[in-house]
């Protein structure tokens, strides 16, 4: 049979290097056609079509090289060639018979390969290959993912996104993360890698549009003093959102800051963002206003050596999926559920206290929860123990759950770790920038002032006549502090370090 190639392109190792190009080659055609028929763009798939496979026929035609290149050299050595390839001869029944089934088996591979390849790709878009291959490392991203309000938006819709060359860089980045858990060198918890993030425009923009934040939106707050009786209290705040779109309503609200009219910008001194010493405004006509903190003295030159950002939806939301809920956020959401009984005696900090006591296994924690609270009941309340035993009982499964949700001591994770900056209770948030002490050369303020943001319309402690104005109350702390409030951050009494 005449050969078409020189002699020295029949040897193994490039006919090794010539089917593992030509099936990668294959796949890389398939997956592309199937990617154009796609109704909806998948993340990785461009990572195996245009960056693993590719490495894949790379090192084929690599094998392919090696092998002319070796045969040259036996050539020259006087060796004969290394392969000499059987005849085939189709009227032999037996050469029929073999080449009939070699070629079934080939499609047979072929396919296969097709279908493992495509169901491989799917796997590793899926949630579940992000949150459980690795499960001791992302259970606790993986549990607050679950019940976020983004739990049906796919990890790599917001971690990656369209775009293979976001593809790369998430792979890249990704490497050493393969490398760290097979040789357990993660820290403990896993910092956010928020300046590995992308653009907000390229990911959270996609559903959310700008434009259309508009108006006010009312948001009534339910709360429990931790006292014996868990007095009730309820503040009902309109929220001014502001917007993007003039034609829709007022811009001037929180999403003022990233308003694509205006620019607001900032440079932090932490990678976590937090301290903020230099704020920059810019109006659409050009006009800038530049903000110095009073409390942080920072010359220009050293500011030089910070990253300006220009503010985007991700410095409020910095944590819009994996959230760790503060005990007493979650305590009160449930008890105002009703599913934890507001009339059991000082629930509300037993349940707190519980929560937040330090422990060394989930297990552990579950066990001295129940045990905690229960004791509490029988040394303090030895009547209510017994008389309400399935209402606290009850409690205990609920502050199970809340324990479940929010706490990995394996990990070393819990709320403490993790700021979130959408509000300024817990963490700085808001007042990271809104503390009343950033002020232009002009005098003007960053104002701390509740109304800037927000209308008190109503204020109510269980037992007392409601405070309701259409135009705003002024807010009135729970507890009397006098005016400490006023001066000191939420997050300092609320979330101490």
């Amino acid at each position: 049979m005449k050969r078409i190639f020189p002699p020295s392109f029949y040897n193994l190792v490039t006919l090794i290097g010539a089917a593992v190009a030509g099936v990668s080659l294959a796949l890389i055609a398939f997956l592309i056609i199937l990617e154009m028929f796609a109704t909806q763009s998948k993340p990785y798939m461009g990572i195996l079509t245009f960056v693993i496979l590719p490495m894949v026929l790379f090192v084929g035609i690599i094998l392919i090289a090696f092998g002319i290149i070796r045969e040259h050299r036996r050539e020259r050595l006087g060796k004969p060639h290394g392969l000499h390839l059987p005849q085939i001869d189709l009227n032999n029944p037996h050469h029929r018979a073999a080449f009939t089934l070699f070629s079934i088996g080939t499609i047979a591979l072929l396919a296969f390969s097709a279908f493992g390849s495509f169901k491989a790709y799917e796997y590793t878009d899926s949630d579940q290959f992000c949150g459980e291959i690795c499960h001791k490392v992302m259970e606790p991203e993986y549990t607050a993912y679950q019940y976020s309000p983004h739990a049906r938006v796919g990890c790599v819709q917001c971690h990656i996104g369209s775009g293979a060359d976001w593809f790369v860089r998430a792979k890249i980045s990704g490497s050493y993360q393969v490398y760290a858990v097979l040789f357990n060198k993660y820290p403990k918890p896993i910092p956010t890698p928020i300046e590995n993030l992308r653009p907000a425009q390229q990911t959270c923009e996609q559903c959310h549009w700008p434009k259309h934040f508009f108006s006010e939106k009312k948001h009534v707050n339910t709360y429990y003093i931790s006292d014996e009786q868990n007095t009730k209290w309820t503040l009902n705040l309109l929220m001014k959102i502001g917007g993007g779109n003039i034609e829709a309503g007022p811009t001037s609200g929180i999403h003022w800051h990233m308003n694509i009219a205006h620019e607001v910008s900032y440079a932090a001194l932490d990678t976590q963002r937090q301290v903020i010493p230099w704020v920059r405004s810019k109006s659409p006509d050009g006009k800038e206003t530049i903000y110095r903190s009073t409390d942080i003295t920072i010359s220009d030159d050293s500011l030089k050596k910070f990253l300006v950002r220009r503010m985007d939806c991700i410095d409020c939301h910095n944590r819009p999926t994996h959230i760790y809920h503060p005990p007493a956020r979650s305590v009160n959401h449930i008890m105002s559920l009703g599913w934890i009984d507001s009339k059991l005696p000082n629930i509300k900090s037993i349940s707190v206290n519980a929560l937040e006591n330090p422990y060394v296994s989930r297990q552990g924690a579950l066990d001295s929860i129940k045990l905690s609270i229960n004791e509490y009941y029988q040394q303090n309340y030895a009547d209510i123990a017994l008389s309400k035993k399935v209402k606290i009982d009850s409690a205990i499964a609920e502050v199970q759950k809340i324990y479940n949700r929010n706490y990995f001591p394996a990990m070393k994770v819990n709320w403490k770790n993790f700021n979130d900056n959408l509000g300024h209770l817990y963490y700085l948030g808001c007042f990271r920038c809104h503390d009343g002490k950033h002020i232009s050369n002009e005098g003007k303020v960053l104002s701390k002032d509740c109304n800037v943001c927000h209308t008190i319309l109503s204020q109510q402690f269980e037992q007392d006549t409601p405070q309701l104005s259409l135009n705003g109350i002024d807010y009135k702390h729970p507890v009397d502090v006098g005016d400490a409030w006023k001066e000191t951050n939420c997050s300092d009494c609320h979330n101490p370090k």
